[in-house]
């Protein structure tokens, strides 16, 4: 009879630990799914967006915009910087989003990037992507902000300008928390697939595409190399003197730029 007593208690021991190993990962699973399901909704509310910058609906996305700009909740991407500062960073991209003309489109398979204004090809530059392990991001998004300069920050460890800054002299923050276009303290990994998920740039090529994109242009990245990518890639270029007038113009240069120098990423 004790022995049975003994069994029986055993028993009732390993049926308790197997129920909360299931509670357990039965919680675990529950917690994933709200993880994922979060991200679905952030990337639809960014398609949406897009959509609105990029379609007939410019005066709705100001307005999304500018509520965004009156809140104290930082839009998806956006450099670690104070309420007031978030809220003239978006209330310039709120202003100026029906004045927009310029797109850029990556190719992550030709490891290339276009800048183009009303359909014409600007110009070509040769970039970083991500590497097998950091991929780099693909669908269509915004650069929310501008920073000449910036200070990389990641955890405890911050780097001042400088040449041992991963970000380099420019940053460009687009609305997929932590991703942007930079510069590097690695050139020789631009033409390569080399980051952290961020696409870098040469400090010339880096410095001259800042100067001629502002927060609230678009930012269409292709995985691969599709209809739209081959043709955008294959027009010619526009002349060089068009591009250095359009680099000299300051009314359409450092939207934002003054208010945005601290940037916290872990992509780079």
């Amino acid at each position: 009879m004790r022995r049975l007593v003994a069994i029986s208690n055993k028993t009732s021991k390993i049926t308790m630990a197997l129920a909360a190993v299931t509670v357990t990962l039965t919680s675990l699973h529950l917690a994933a799914a709200a993880r994922i399901e979060s991200l679905r909704r952030e990337q639809e509310a960014q398609t949406a967006l897009y959509t609105q910058l990029s379609g007939s609906n410019q005066g709705a996305a100001s307005q999304q915009l500018n509520a965004a700009a009156s809140s104290d909740q930082p839009m998806a991407g956006t450099p670690s910087i104070q309420n007031d500062e978030r809220k003239q960073v978006n209330s310039a991209a709120a202003n100026d989003v029906a004045t927009h003309k310029r797109q850029i489109v990556i190719s992550i398979a030709d490891r290339k990037l276009a800048l183009l204004e009303d359909g014409l090809l600007l110009k070509t530059y040769s970039i970083a992507v991500g590497t097998q392990a950091t991929p780099s991001p693909d669908g269509d998004f915004v650069v929310i902000n501008h920073a000449k300069d910036p200070v990389y920050r990641h955890g405890d460890k911050e780097i001042a300008p400088g040449r041992d800054n991963p970000l380099g002299s420019r940053w460009m923050g687009l609305s997929l928390k932590g991703y942007g276009i930079h510069g590097t303290n690695v050139q020789s990994s631009v033409g390569k697939a080399a980051s952290h998920g961020c696409f870098r740039m040469r400090k010339r090529d880096v410095e001259e595409l800042y100067a001629l994109v502002q927060v609230g242009d678009v930012v269409t990245i292709r995985r691969e190399h599709d209809a739209m990518v081959a043709q955008v890639f294959a027009a010619p270029a526009v002349p060089a003197a068009t591009m250095t007038a359009q680099a000299a113009n300051p009314t359409e240069i450092q939207v934002a730029s003054a208010t945005v120098t601290t940037v916290e990423t872990t992509q780079q």
